[in-house]
């Protein structure tokens, strides 16, 4: 996260504040990256394809995957959990976004594009897949970058963050295995239902993958925050040892992405536009998610700082999470595995163009009479300035 971005209040009225000119560089060209890795893992397979073997061995991916999911975990500030759930219609609104629409919307995408029923659109069970692992795994790490370039509120954001956080260790393999192996064969999707069969998927590999991937890092994350904060102080844990962690997921992502690619030189070659193919149901996600939500948090009579809070929440993904268990379940060459890589490489530049697309509503409309949806007078008298 920029440095603007951390030092300085949604109410500040320097420059950089709400510019995503003020995005860390590391941040801001996380797409670059991305292509940069996968150019690099692409040729590494091409020029040695006899290197898939030991990236398998030696587990890379899954160590890589396990890295990238710490940072974000440890911090998450779990005592801001008192702030979501200070305001049950805020509160009521996200949980509807988070865990009922998204989910919802991601898997009619996937059916749209995936499950053949589309002429001239043939059935991609492993793209639907990946698919799925994408829609049910809600943001924890990147939300907190569009929020604050927004001018989002930073209490509000944290909250969900870490509500989200425990809720996914919960319900993360519910929901796939209920939009994945449940719903198709039920709505009479065959083909489909007979391909993602062949996979030979059952629920407790998911659970078994979210345990590793997620509550390893989430368990590390916790006692890193527990132990710091009450050694340290909380502003040493904020503004010292967050900073230093941060580029740990930057660098763990472009690692993965680099030896998962290695692995799949060949398939890429052969069909780069399944790369376009993918991108397009998820930048339509983005979208749609991140505009009905600002909505409904309008409509609720939520202020600014809220509404985009609630807004890039429900509009982020925590690919991280998908990664992981679809390597885990699927094996790090298959084509579900690269449907959820392709996800930070489209999400990344659709939010980034979304915070200025925010920060227009900002300036676009009349704000005044909207409640604070995320502290109420008296919390906010209790707060420091600082926190």
């Amino acid at each position: 996260m920029s440095a603007a971005a951390r030092d300085h209040g949604p109410d500040c009225d320097c420059e950089s504040c709400g510019d995503p000119r003020s995005m860390d560089v590391l941040d801001k060209y996380l797409t670059v990256w991305i292509f940069g890795a996968m150019a690099v893992g692409v040729g590494l397979g091409y020029v040695a394809p006899t290197v898939t073997r030991p990236i398998q061995n030696l587990h890379l991916v899954e160590i890589g995957l396990v890295l990238m999911m710490y940072p974000p975990l440890a911090k998450a500030d779990y005592s801001q959990l008192r702030t979501v759930f200070r305001n049950w219609r805020v509160l009521g609104l996200s949980l509807i976004q988070n865990w009922l629409i998204g989910p919802t919307l991601m898997f009619g995408l996937a059916v749209i594009f995936f499950s053949g029923l589309v002429p001239g659109l043939p059935a991609r069970p492993e793209y639907f897949l990946g698919l799925v692992f994408i829609g049910m795994a809600r943001c924890i790490a990147m939300v907190l970058v569009w929020n604050e370039l927004a001018e989002g509120s930073t209490e509000y954001v944290t909250g969900l963050v870490a509500f989200n956080s425990l809720f996914q260790i919960v319900t993360y393999g519910v929901y796939v295995w209920f939009f994945a192996l449940f719903l198709p064969p039920l709505l009479g999707m065959e083909s489909l239902a007979a391909g993602i069969t062949a996979f030979d998927i059952t629920p407790m590999q998911v659970v078994e993958a979210i345990v590793i991937f997620l509550g390893i890092p989430f368990a590390g994350g916790f006692l890193t925050r527990y132990v710091g904060t009450r050694a340290k102080g909380r502003e040493w844990y904020d503004e010292r040892f967050v900073p230093k962690i941060e580029p740990l997921t930057l660098v763990a992502l472009l690692f993965t992405v680099i030896v998962m690619f290695a692995t799949q030189g060949g398939t890429i070659v052969a069909s780069p536009g399944d790369v376009l193919l993918i991108a397009v149901p998820l930048t339509i996600y983005f979208v749609v998610m991140f505009l009905v939500s600002f909505w409904m948090g309008r409509e609720i009579g939520a202020d600014y700082s809220t509404t985009t809070a609630i807004g890039f929440t429900a509009a982020s993904n925590n690919f991280e999470l998908a990664i992981a268990v679809s390597v885990a379940v699927f094996g790090v060459g298959s084509g579900v595995a690269f449907a959820t890589v392709v996800g930070p490489l489209i999400e990344v530049p659709v939010l980034l163009a979304l915070v200025n697309v925010a920060l227009y509503f900002q300036r676009r409309f009349d704000w005044r009479g909207f409640e604070t949806g995320a502290l109420d007078s008296t919390a906010a008298e209790a707060i420091p300035e600082n926190d």
